[in-house]
């Protein structure tokens, strides 16, 4: 892999809970997230996979710095930007930039397409002269497919799949080596769908862009990633090149998840085996001991409720070379084929 651009070490966000009015006092903290660990590569795109409510988001807006972190770091080309501020942080975010999920509240309905995407040039005015900014934004939108004479419309004027390209090129504005894109399409039709990620893929090549791309579709992601890492109340469970984890994965979870993934030939679905999953996902707020996992996991033994499984390739892989070779946190990794071949 090519030298990571950006290096995430035991991240972790915790929310305080508090009780009282007047007197707040803390009775114990919702743990967001705890303790994630990734690396990303120059051009690479890391897509983060999960249920709702495991932490995805929270990450996102902690590598851009709209949450800070409990405890870790964020290390983008040898700097922690947990620790700066000022100037120093100004200049990160210039280079780490993110796409939102909601098309529809993330762009102010009182300002022009031409003002939601020039607004990053009154904070980097460096980037493009006072003169020069309405051609970059016309610029802007023709490189995200939409037509340039648009810059003088509200977002209202917009369909969904318009107003996430319209976000998409805000993004862009500052050029930015980086760019995290959270749940992207979720709120999209299908039909659009496809068209948003091409052109997040298009343009990844054309500007060498890196990207965290997060997302709860599984088949999204195989799509757009080069690597794939899967998360589970707060902690990534599963890390691996995105044949690793869709052909071959070891964690019980991650096979759970690409067990419910749909097939459309009929064919397959027969001859695939169906992962269901009992119980509910426990709270973040009063996780299980040891393997956050266990309460739902038919592999469970004692040990898992003592140890916390390390993210670490399985001592049973170690020592060969293969598509099982990869980290996963558990103490029982197997590798187990959940998704058939198109030949059933």
């Amino acid at each position: 892999m090519a030298e990571a651009i950006l290096e995430v070490r035991d991240l972790v966000k915790h929310y305080p809970l508090t009780q009282g009015i007047l007197f707040k006092k803390q009775i114990g903290a919702v743990k967001a997230v705890d303790g994630v660990s990734f690396d990303l590569a120059a051009g690479e795109t890391l897509g983060i996979v999960g249920e709702s409510g495991c932490g995805k988001s929270t990450v996102a807006k902690m590598l851009v710095n709209l949450e800070r972190p409990t405890a870790g770091q964020i290390k983008y080309k040898g700097e922690d930007i947990t620790t700066m501020s000022g100037r120093a942080l100004k200049a990160v975010r210039r280079n780490i930039q993110m796409v939102f999920q909601d098309p529809y509240t993330s762009l102010n309905p009182r300002m022009t397409v031409g003002d939601i995407i020039g607004e990053p040039y009154e904070i980097h005015p460096e980037v493009a002269p006072k003169g020069d900014r309405r051609r970059k934004v016309q610029d802007l939108l023709d490189v995200v497919g939409l037509n340039p004479e648009y810059i003088n419309r509200y977002p209202h004027q917009f369909s969904g799949g318009q107003r996430q390209r319209i976000g998409i090129a805000r993004g862009l504005a500052l050029q930015p080596e980086i760019i995290v894109a959270d749940e992207p399409v979720s709120a999209l039709d299908v039909s659009v769908q496809a068209q948003v990620v091409n052109l997040l893929d298009r343009l990844q090549s054309e500007f060498s862009l890196s990207y965290v791309f997060i997302a709860h579709d599984l088949s999204i992601v195989r799509h757009i990633s080069d690597r794939v890492g899967v998360m589970y109340l707060g902690r990534v469970v599963e890390i691996g090149r995105d044949e690793e984890i869709y052909d071959h994965p070891t964690h019980p979870y991650t096979q759970a998840l690409l067990s419910a993934v749909p097939l459309p030939d009929p064919s397959a679905r027969k001859h695939r085996e169906r992962i269901i999953l009992t119980g509910d996902v426990p709270s973040p707020a009063n996780p299980p001991s040891g393997c956050t996992f266990r309460t739902r996991c038919w592999k469970a033994q004692e040990r898992c409720a003592q140890e916390v499984p390390l993210l670490a390739v399985p001592a049973e892989f170690r020592l060969t070379e293969g598509p099982a070779h990869h980290p996963s946190a558990c103490h029982f990794a197997e590798e187990k084929r959940v998704v058939p071949t198109e030949s059933g």
